[in-house]
Parts: C-alpha cells; structure tokens; sequence
C-alpha cells in the first residue's frame, strides 16, 4: 500500500531516476522547455521550482546548492545571472505544463513542460 508516500517512482531504481530528473532540470533550464512524458514533466517541475527558488538568495550557500543538484557550473552561473532575477518578484509558479497529446509508439501522454516568461 502506498498511503502517505509522496513522489513518482518513474519504474527506476533511485539513482536512475535522480539522473534523469538532473537531465531533465538542466535542459529545462538550458533551453526554456522540454518535452516529456508527463508524469516526468510533473516529477521535474518541482525539482526545478526549487532550484529556481534558490536564486532569489543570491549567496554562495545558495549557489553551492544549486551546483550540488546540476553538476555543471556554468548552468548554475547562467542560472544565477540570467534566469534567477527573472523570476526574483514573482512569488513562485515559474514553470507551467501544456499537454501534447500521446506519443505515437506506446500512446504515453506527452507534455511541454517550459518556463513563464522566458526569452532564450
């Protein structure tokens, strides 16, 4: 039974899904949207609102955070400098999913999952 157990499983052994919701947060990040399943849209949305909350506390803590969960400096120097002050008013809601349809081989549903107002 599965009674107050909170997060998606992904079917992936733990370090698997880490790395694939890492992957998905940084091309996110990278690029201003994603496409994806959307049970992982859904798992990395949360994952990158936080990190993205992170921002609004421009310490080095902070940054240590964020490059701790990104593995790539140069993500978290652009994140800090270009992205972060973005999103520094807005009080939380920095990513929103559009459903796509279903993906043609297996019919999974299919979602974007993109950032509010983000300029590439």
């Amino acid at each position: 039974m599965r009674h107050r157990k909170a997060g998606r499983k992904l079917d992936r052994p733990t370090d698997q899904r880490m790395s694939l919701l890492r992957c998905l947060v940084c091309g996110l990040l990278w690029h201003g949207h994603i496409e994806t399943t959307e049970t992982r849209a859904k798992s990395a949305r949360s994952l990158a609102e936080r990190i993205i909350t992170l921002t609004k506390q421009d310490t080095v803590h902070a940054r240590r955070q964020a490059r701790e969960f990104l593995l790539d400096r140069h993500l978290v120097k652009r994140l800090f400098d270009e992205i972060g002050p973005k999103y520094r008013e807005r009080p939380g809601g920095y990513s929103r999913i559009i459903r796509r349809g279903f993906r043609r081989g297996d019919a999974a549903p299919l979602a974007r999952l993109e950032l509010v107002d983000f300029e590439t």
